[in-house]
């Protein structure tokens, strides 16, 4: 399908897969569509080339991941496009898929921009807005992530934190391809395509979704890390209470060893206040045992209760 803009200045053509090889006619004298048209065919990734071997005929194609389902790997779709100074061939673009985007209202845009790069631009300001309303939704749970990690530490918090960190890397691998578009588009036609005021929209939307998730990947971090200072923390005192409680109950073990032997010459075993003296050595030799422990500091905090808002509680 054939869209033109602007009173006729530049077209914009819409292709389905079987129509990639028939639309030479639009670019015809561009010697790069044919490789473009070729590419189409096998390529389903993120992919940008650029030609600026012919001054006057500069072309811009690849291949851009527009939608990505973030469980599912096969969930995704990809659209090509070729960009040139006089014209924008786009191939298998459903902008249906995406959130608070219309189709009319890009095209009441497009017919606004002055050549078919603004006009591309105002599809990639579109996509990206699509994008910030994801990572908007994607901040609220990360929100929530953050104050459950103080109010229960768990497992299942760190599975979560791990599948949030998952999502983030899925929104970088979106977003990076779409600010390699940017850079390739003034590689491609110059610093006189940056002056356009879709161009500069849709440039500060890619900057400021890369701004976020590079935040949101610090925040993320140091999650993980206070994630990892609590498990060690906890796991520590765990490992300390065991190690205290059977140093003090080495007393009890070892003299109930000595007197639960079965040699006949036992003197203890006729003494009238033999049981009372017994008790009275293990404890005696506990305390003693935990008096040396208190003065060498290896007690720590482990008969103190934490604070009722400690996060190693």
């Amino acid at each position: 399908m054939e869209h033109t803009f602007n009173g006729g200045k530049w077209s914009w053509h819409e292709l389905s897969q079987s129509q990639v090889d028939q639309a030479i006619k639009f670019a015809e004298q561009y010697n790069s569509y044919n490789k473009w048209a070729e590419e189409t065919k096998k390529n389903m990734t993120n992919n940008l080339q650029v030609d600026t071997s012919e001054e006057g005929k500069e072309a811009l194609w690849g291949s851009l991941v527009y939608y990505q389902n973030v469980e599912e790997k096969e969930g995704k779709q990809v659209f090509h496009f070729y960009l040139t100074k006089k014209c924008l061939i786009t191939d298998n673009l459903d902008v249906s898929m995406l959130d608070g985007v219309d189709e009319d209202i890009i095209r009441k845009k497009m017919d606004q921009a002055d050549c078919p790069v603004e006009g591309f631009m105002i599809m990639v300001g579109d996509l990206m807005n699509h994008f910030l309303g994801k990572i908007d939704a994607f901040e609220v749970r990360l929100r929530d992530l953050l104050w459950r990690i103080k109010e229960k530490n768990n497992t299942e918090i760190l599975d979560q934190t791990a599948k949030n960190r998952h999502e983030l890397l899925i929104w970088q691998n979106l977003i990076i391809p779409v600010l390699e578009i940017k850079y390739g588009i003034e590689e491609t036609f110059g610093n006189d395509v940056s002056k356009g005021i879709h161009f500069k929209r849709a440039a500060k939307r890619i900057e400021r979704a890369y701004m976020l998730i590079n935040e949101y990947d610090k925040e993320l971090k140091a999650m993980v890390e206070l994630e990892n200072t609590v498990s060690t923390h906890r796991g520590n005192e765990i490992m300390k209470t065991l190690t205290v409680l059977t140093t003090l109950f080495t007393p009890v073990t070892a003299w109930g060893a000595v007197w639960g032997m079965n040699f006949k010459n036992m003197p203890e075993l006729d003494w009238k206040l033999g049981y009372i003296f017994s008790w009275g050595i293990i404890a005696v030799s506990t305390l003693i045992l935990y008096i040396y422990l208190l003065k060498k500091g290896w007690m720590g905090d482990i008969l103190r209760g934490k604070r009722k808002n400690s996060f190693f509680k």
